[in-house]
């Protein structure tokens, strides 16, 4: 029984759950908008914001499942995607598609609970997914820039939860960190599969190692400046009162370098979320940004 669990948990990927970590975004920026704040008082708002979450959960895994059974002659190629209870025979394909299809359907009906909006929202998403996994995965810059727009996605949805505005610099910081980690992702492919690379990501074909260093390079260094703007830009200091979240700027620069550091020194980068996870200095870097923005927040 233990075995049989714990090849389904492997299997649903819970550690990428930390991607729907930016649903709630819009929450916790329009608790301290006073034109917004009225939309996120009382617990409705909150149950609302884990609702989406969970529906964002269910569906990643369900497309999960979908692209490990898409994938699994090549994952077996992989040295370490060939560990996949899909890829290792562990779970039966058929029983694969039932169990995606299933919670693609929970997601969509936890979605229904929430305003219309959200569910279109959540409904492109899964769209989006399924093009990406049955085709766009396999053309190179196309893939990343749709891993990109999938966390816009999230990020749109948490906003549309509550029928609350969010910041287009927002989503747009959004959009290239996200872009900055999937082309990291990319580069630790290139190097770890080498020749053999097109073979497991036809994609990856289409990658030259140094111009992947120079896109990096870039995307880190627009993420930066658009973070800074949109800390100091008048429409937030409007909407907050205040010009002091860029305190917290210091703390993405830092971490920006720490994850380059990662993956520049120390071959991380091909799963985001496990470093995100296990790398004490940037869960201290993180921590330390949380606890400068809210005090910001609280002494408004």
């Amino acid at each position: 029984m233990v075995a049989y669990t714990s090849k389904w948990f492997r299997a649903l990927r819970p550690a990428q759950w930390l991607k729907n970590g930016i649903v709630p975004a819009a929450y916790v920026f329009a608790w301290r908008d006073p034109s917004q704040s009225a939309h996120v008082q009382g617990w409705l708002p909150l149950a609302s914001e884990a609702v989406a979450v969970l529906s964002f959960c269910c569906a990643s895994s369900g497309v999960y499942l979908l692209n490990d059974l898409r994938d699994v002659a090549a994952d077996r190629a992989h040295p370490l995607k060939r560990l996949r209870p899909l890829a290792a025979g562990e779970i039966a394909a058929g029983t694969a598609r039932v169990a995606a299809a299933g919670l693609l359907a929970a997601g969509l009906a936890a979605s229904l609970a929430l305003p219309r909006a959200f569910t279109a929202v959540l409904g492109g998403y899964i769209l989006l997914q399924f093009v990406y996994t049955f085709g766009l995965k396999r053309i190179p810059y196309v893939d990343v820039f749709v891993i990109a727009t999938g966390f816009v996605l999230r990020a749109v949805a948490g906003a549309t939860a509550l029928t609350v505005r969010i910041s287009p610099w927002l989503l747009l910081c959004t959009f290239l960190l996200a872009l900055f980690l999937a082309l990291c992702k990319r580069r630790h492919e290139k190097i770890l599969l080498e020749d053999a690379g097109a073979r497991h990501r036809e994609a990856l074909a289409g990658y030259d190692l140094s111009l992947l260093d120079m896109q990096i390079g870039i995307t880190a260094a627009a993420t930066l400046v658009c973070y800074a703007i949109y800390t100091l830009a008048p429409e937030t200091v409007q909407r907050f009162g205040t010009s002091r979240l860029g305190l917290t700027i210091p703390f993405v620069v830092f971490g920006l370098f720490r994850y380059l550091e990662l993956v520049y020194r120390h071959d991380e980068g091909g799963r985001p979320e496990k470093v995100m996870l296990s790398d004490k200095i940037l869960i201290a870097t993180v921590a330390c940004y949380a606890l400068t923005a809210f005090a910001v927040f609280l002494t408004l």
